[in-house]
């Protein structure tokens, strides 16, 4: 129960934190008001374990790029997608800035994977949450839940373990978002997505909280060796679920 309370306590900051920045890239109340009916819509539909406020990150970060990097030619990328929840909210964004969502997912679940989560930085336990095939959205359950409840003529789709659609990918990327709770599969998708990046373009973890996660994302070897460049800025890391990393110039 102290657990239950503490996670609404921090959703509770968290959402009231990053509403601050939706109304400063959208003043209009009535189109934020608007935008938070469809994604509380489509929470009530398709099985969403995030929160308000990640989702909504995400959808300010796009917003906010193209409102200052307008012209700027690329694509939104989503990695892990579950029932495709996430998808779909993002998918309506996507579609009133006039790109395109790409979509990478194994639709399988989980890799079989030995990672020894046990707890996460706020101190609830996540012993045994990723055993291969957990969060398993299948590619045709996806595809509709987007139809129903999205924007599905803006989405793409990757089937197929990251290690296997990442490395061939060389599409210019605005921004993505990184849902894979995995820190191999964190590496993988920041391995390749993040040279992708256009100037300015941003990226968005969604496993912020997770240590194995922080981990790899303060390695400053990793980025260097494996990325390719000097650690970049990232806001959050460390302290909340959500981390933001930019691609400054």
């Amino acid at each position: 129960m102290f657990e239950k309370l503490k996670e609404i306590w921090r959703e509770t900051r968290d959402f009231r934190e990053i509403e601050a920045e939706f109304a400063l890239v959208v003043p209009e109340a009535s189109r934020r008001d608007e935008l938070l009916k469809t994604f509380r819509g489509i929470t009530g539909n398709i099985q969403c374990p995030h929160n308000e406020s990640h989702t909504l990150t995400f959808a300010v970060e796009m917003l906010r790029f193209c409102q200052e990097n307008a012209g700027v030619d690329g694509v939104f990328v989503e990695a892990g997608c579950f029932k495709g929840g996430s998808s779909a909210k993002f998918s309506h964004v996507v579609k009133s800035l006039d790109k395109r969502l790409l979509i990478f997912d194994s639709f399988e679940g989980m890799p079989d994977n030995q990672e020894a989560h046990d707890r996460s930085i706020f101190g609830y336990s996540i012993k045994g949450w990723f055993g291969k095939g957990e969060f398993c959205g299948r590619l045709e359950e996806v595809k509709n839940n987007i139809e129903v409840h999205g924007a599905p003529e803006v989405c793409d789709f990757y089937q197929g373990w990251f290690e296997n659609t990442l490395p061939g990918f060389d599409q210019p990327v605005l921004g993505a978002y990184i849902d894979v709770d995995l820190a191999s599969s964190t590496r993988t998708c920041v391995k390749y997505l993040y040279p992708r990046l256009v100037a300015n373009g941003f990226m968005v973890s969604q496993d912020g909280d997770f240590p194995l996660v922080i981990e790899v994302l303060e390695d400053d070897r990793f980025w260097e060796e494996e990325v390719g460049c000097r650690k970049p800025r990232m806001v959050g890391l460390g302290t909340h679920k959500m981390i933001r990393i930019y691609k400054d110039v």
